[in-house]
């Protein structure tokens, strides 16, 4: 009973945690047909500003320098230590 309660009480705990977290993220849909209570909604058309293009060109050769470094890094290290493994004792 043990090896069977576990998996099902995971189950259960998991679809209750989604079923609660797609409650919270529900939203009715709007009515088209609002009451006479409500207000005129206008919305009004601004243009948007164009973006000022501030990228240089090269600027990425720092970020490769610094990710071969990084790899060698971390590879020297296992390269060293495999040829320990290697030797026969």
């Amino acid at each position: 009973m043990k090896k069977i309660a576990r998996p099902l009480i995971t189950l259960g705990l998991g679809l209750f945690l989604a079923f609660f977290s797609a409650a919270l993220t529900y939203f009715p849909p709007l009515t088209t047909q609002s009451p006479i209570s409500s207000a005129a909604f206008f919305s009004q058309i601004t243009p948007t500003p164009e973006q000022q293009d501030k990228s240089e060109i090269g600027s990425t050769d720092q970020i490769v320098v610094l990710g071969v470094a990084i790899c060698v890094i971390v590879i020297l290290p296992i390269v060293l230590r495999r040829k320990s493994w290697l030797q026969i004792k």
